[in-house]
């Protein structure tokens, strides 16, 4: 069977761009130093951090946060406990939640508009194949 090259070339292509979707940008040939914002917010200081609806209700608990391409895709939420269940994840826009630093606390806080209802019916979040824990 006779291959052309640019089929190959398309082939070629297309593999790379599936690789690529599933991680971050090229890195650059040098790296580029910023200085952070005081507006900023740390993904170290949100992990663990519980999550209330308006009324201050417990919602659960941000559990991990999904990057694509480079920016935040999505919020991992751990629900299990306040839906009474063993340990059950849910993936949020990270739209969904609202998230401020309340300088008298000096304490992050974080909100979203759901109810328990919301979150049972919720498609879960697994971590597996390369997320496995």
């Amino acid at each position: 069977m006779h291959c052309s090259t640019p089929m190959v070339l398309i082939a070629a292509l297309g593999l790379a761009g599936m690789a690529q979707a599933q991680s971050t940008p090229a890195a650059s040939s040098a790296p580029q130093f910023i200085t952070i914002s005081n507006n900023a917010i740390l993904s170290s200081r949100l992990i663990g951090l519980d999550i209330q609806n308006a009324s201050g209700k417990e919602m659960g608990k941000i559990e991990d946060i999904a990057f694509e391409g480079g920016q935040i895709s999505g919020i991992v939420l751990s629900v299990g406990e306040v839906l009474g269940v063993e340990q059950k994840y849910v993936a949020v826009d990270p739209s969904s939640i609202s998230i401020r630093y309340m300088e008298g606390e000096n304490k992050w806080h974080a909100t979203m508009n759901a109810d328990l209802n919301q979150l049972k019916s919720a498609p879960e979040f697994r971590y597996e194949g390369k997320w496995k824990r």
